[in-house]
């Protein structure tokens, strides 16, 4: 999902440059969103989902619900279409809002795996819940809900493949939206709002082979470089280099599971001179070694199954 089309889609205007600059970080993000369960209630009932490591979400498909965790202030009344996300996996119980009632609620279960070592600038930017309320959504979102809803009723051949990409592209849309509404907050956020900062995480994203360094991104930016570290600092919460040698990591990661590029040429592409600066460079930021990612890519499993 473009997000320049979800704007023009929702009608929801783009904030300066936000559009193309969340894009070309979703476009480079590992991450696997996956429908595991799709669970039926009746009457009195409650289920615990404690933190496992991975994020979480629930897309509740008929019925509604009492939502309740640490990470919220507040219990949360759900209803149909509505989709709640735990970034984090932060332990939450679901349960009946009435216990006498007899209004049958199901609900659409997954996870989110960033399968990397590094972790994800997305990662830090989302708190660790939110919720995207179907009456507050877009047609596109209630769309896409409304189909997942629909598939899960049925038996249409390909149905998990095609709940798992429609998932993907609704936790595509919530982020979307999370961002539109969340601009002024600190963090990843806040800075792509920064019509100068969000230049320079557009092209850092887009381009994380090039030769940056803080005289060029403060340039980029068309500030000093004094006035650019310490506005990039303080949304990002990281000095702007070392930003840069995290992006870098996270994206060779994901080249890392394409048998056909070598690590020599992946380094070449992401701007290092050595094969060997390269590796100590990405065991230090990742703590594990290129080679241990490319043996789980080849056994089929995710990197984040891989431990030094």
């Amino acid at each position: 999902m473009h997000v320049d089309a979800y704007a023009k889609l929702t009608g929801i205007p783009p904030l300066p440059s936000v559009a193309p600059a969340l894009e070309a970080l979703l476009n480079q993000s590992m991450l696997r969103v996956e429908v595991v369960a799709e669970p039926r209630f009746c009457g009195s009932w409650f289920a615990d989902a404690p933190n496992n490591g991975h994020g979480l979400f629930h897309l509740v498909n008929t019925g509604e619900c009492l939502i309740e965790s640490e990470a919220l202030d507040e219990t949360w009344h759900l209803q149909a279409g509505d989709l709640v996300v735990f970034p984090h996996g932060a332990s939450h119980r679901l349960r009946a809002r009435d216990a006498a009632t007899d209004i049958t609620t199901s609900l659409i279960c997954g996870e989110l795996r960033y399968a990397s070592h590094t972790r994800h600038p997305l990662s830090h930017a989302l708190p660790a819940c939110f919720v995207v309320r179907d009456a507050q959504a877009d047609l596109l979102f209630r769309q896409l809900s409304a189909m997942m809803v629909e598939i899960a009723r049925t038996e249409v051949p390909g149905r998990k493949v095609l709940l798992n990409k429609l998932a993907d592209t609704l936790f595509t849309l919530a982020v979307c939206d999370y961002a539109h509404r969340h601009a002024d907050q600190q963090g990843l956020f806040a800075a792509l709002a920064d019509n100068r900062i969000c230049r320079v995480l557009q092209a850092v994203h887009e381009e994380p082979g090039h030769a940056w360094t803080m005289q060029g991104m403060a340039g980029l930016a068309c500030m000093s470089r004094s006035a650019f570290a310490e506005r990039f600092a303080q949304l990002m919460n990281v000095p702007p280099m070392q930003y840069v040698t995290q992006w870098r990591v996270n994206v060779a990661e994901r080249l890392l599971q394409d048998p056909e590029l070598s690590v020599a040429s992946i380094a070449e592409r992401l701007g290092y001179s050595s094969e060997a600066a390269f590796r100590r460079l990405f065991k230090r930021v990742s703590g594990t070694c290129p080679g241990r990612i490319r043996a789980g890519s080849r056994h089929g499993r995710p990197p984040d199954a891989v431990r030094h």
